[in-house]
Order: C-alpha cells, then sequence, then structure tokens
C-alpha cells in the first residue's frame, strides 16, 4: 500500500478530509506549511507510487494509481475528503474523479495541472519528451538531473536558492523510481479530460477549483482555455503551495465553505 500519514482532527469531526497528491519529484511531507493553516479538518497526505516511503510501490499507468489511492482511504475509513493534487497529483486527481468507481468524493481542488493534450502529434511529442527525461533519470547522477529540470521555463519565477533548495530536498528521489512514474503517467498518454472533467463534476454536483500562482502565465492561460474555475495565489508561480501557503490556504478555505 501507498505510504500515507492520517491526521485527525477533533475540533470539527463533521469537516471533510483533505487527501493531498504532491507532484513529481515530490513528497507527501510537502503539503506541511499549507496544513498548518487549515488545522480544522483532518488530513490524509500520500507519497505517490515511485515517491517517498512509496518508492518501492509500482504504477504502469493512471489507473493502477487511482486503485491504489482508493485502497489508502479505504484503508483510512474516510468516507467524504477533498481530493488535492499539485501538478502531476493535479491530472491524476482530474482522472481519478473522471474514471474511478469513487464513493466519498466531495470536491476537487487542482493546483497546475494539465487537463491532457488533444491532438496525437502533441501527444506523440510530448510522450518522447517525457520518455528523453526518463532516460536521464536512469542514467545520470540525480543531482545533474535535477539541475536542468529546474531550467525549465515552468520554474522561471525560482530564484537561484530556490532551485539550489528543491534540488537538495529532491536529492532523496531514486532516478529510476522517477523514471518509471514519469513514463507510466506522461501527459504524452493521458486523455484529454477537459470536457470529461467538466460534465462529471456537473453531473455529481461536485465543486471544483482550479489553483494557479499568479506568475504561472502557461497554467493560468490552460485554465480559461479549458473553462476551468481559475484562482489565483498571489506572490506565487508553478509550485503555488510552497511560495505562498498561507495565500493558498486561504484560497482553499474560501472554496472549501462552497462544498
Amino acid at each position: 500500500m501507498l505510504a500515507a500519514d492520517y491526521f485527525p482532527t477533533h475540533d470539527s469531526a463533521n469537516n471533510p478530509c483533505l487527501v493531498w497528491l504532491h507532484g513529481l519529484l515530490g513528497c507527501r511531507h510537502d503539503w506541511y506549511h499549507c496544513r498548518q493553516y487549515l488545522t480544522q479538518w483532518p488530513h490524509l497526505t500520500i507519497d505517490l507510487p515511485g515517491h517517498g516511503d512509496s518508492i518501492n510501490c509500482n504504477a504502469t499507468d493512471f489507473n493502477q494509481v487511482c486503485h491504489q489511492l482508493i485502497e489508502v482511504i479505504d484503508h483510512y475509513a474516510i468516507d467524504r475528503y477533498i481530493l488535492i493534487g499539485y501538478s502531476l497529483g493535479g491530472r491524476i486527481a482530474m482522472y481519478y474523479s473522471c474514471f474511478s468507481v469513487w464513493q466519498g468524493l466531495i470536491g476537487l481542488v487542482i493546483e497546475g495541472g494539465h487537463p491532457g493534450l488533444i491532438s496525437s502529434k502533441l501527444k506523440q511529442q510530448r510522450l518522447l519528451h517525457d520518455q528523453q527525461w526518463a532516460k536521464y533519470f536512469q542514467q545520470y547522477p540525480l543531482e545533474h538531473v535535477l539541475d536542468k529540470w529546474y531550467q525549465q521555463p515552468v520554474f522561471a519565477d525560482l530564484s537561484v536558492q530556490e532551485k539550489i533548495t528543491l534540488i537538495a530536498e529532491r536529492l532523496n528521489n531514486s532516478g529510476a523510481a522517477i523514471a518509471s512514474m514519469l513514463d507510466a503517467t506522461s501527459l504524452g498518454r493521458q486523455v484529454n479530460l477537459a470536457e470529461r472533467l467538466l460534465t462529471s463534476c456537473q453531473n455529481n454536483a461536485l465543486p471544483l477549483c482550479y489553483l494557479c500562482g499568479e506568475y504561472d502565465a502557461k497554467f493560468q492561460r490552460i485554465a480559461k482555455e479549458y473553462h476551468l474555475p481559475l484562482r489565483t495565489i498571489a506572490s506565487a508561480g508553478h509550485n503555488a503551495h510552497r511560495a505562498n501557503p498561507l495565500g493558498y490556504a486561504q484560497q482553499l478555505i474560501s472554496f472549501l465553505k462552497e462544498c
């Protein structure tokens, strides 16, 4: 079973559990600073396959990851929950809400997650791109690959020191495990979820929130293109929950009041 930490609360027993899914290279501890502002809610933080203490858990596709998530949620007997996912975790959360036979899901929060590419050509290009990165993670020292990884345009808002700090934290990963997960859940293998997601949320009366840092122009554009309910986080880029955990929590609380 995937590694997880469950943090119950005794103050507001009727509040749903917040289930957190980190991004590629992250772990369940990434949400610590956000959780400090959300003490009225119980929390379940999960290490995705190939990450953190789930390093020996494998996943071959999105379906398998979703089955693993259901197993963890059932293990902790959580019957009402909000699923919150960042980047890769956001894509998994969208897929989960569209294709899994879930019970108890009462809200969905996506932070900087791509709903999917439309054309076969773009999917093939992305798959080749991700497979090239997977080779780097398999074949080269992790510190070297991470240095190149955080030079990508989506991380342009990060300072030199912020990148150094991130690299130091991410060195706990296994390059081979990251490569496997990157290939299995490549955006090039993901179906376009946008229309299905909005229809599913409407049909199931499932509140949806799309969070994005104010400096993350790419994912703000994606949110507007696919008509996703966008809320922006001030003073933040792609990794908004890390850059501004208080602002992130405030937007999340506003959304939770609607669920």
